[in-house]
């Protein structure tokens, strides 16, 4: 599957999930039952993935986790937040970069109408 199908299967589920559920709960809860409903979708799906940080070629001790990744293409990024904030936008940016992939959907579940609360950010795509 190409990226933008599976981040249409990615939105589907998000629509799913926030139609079950509403706003209002925790980051958490929402990653779960968002991975649970993208493997029942017949998606192959990792969470809490570590990746490490290199600088000048070596790996540093500490790294970070992307929430969700889809099919080894597609980056989640979960919110619970009254507003995403630049940095959130950033952090997912660098995300893209330092894994190499080429999309990322950020989502905030805090929001009164889940179609602003989806994000597409791009790495090259």
């Amino acid at each position: 599957m190409t990226e933008d199908e599976i981040s249409y299967k990615i939105r589907g589920s998000i629509f799913k999930v926030y139609n079950e559920l509403g706003p209002g709960l925790y980051e958490s809860v929402y990653q779960d039952v968002l991975l649970y409903v993208l493997r029942n979708e017949g998606l192959v799906v990792r969470d809490e993935v570590e990746v490490p940080v290199y600088y000048e070629g070596v790996k540093m001790k500490v790294g970070f986790r992307l929430d969700l990744l889809v099919e080894n293409k597609v980056i989640v990024e979960i919110k619970s937040v009254e507003n995403l904030a630049r940095i959130h936008h950033k952090q997912v940016i660098n995300y893209l970069r330092l894994t190499k992939k080429k999309l990322a959907i950020l989502v905030n579940f805090n929001v009164d109408n889940i179609t602003k609360g989806i994000v597409r950010k791009v790495n090259n795509l």
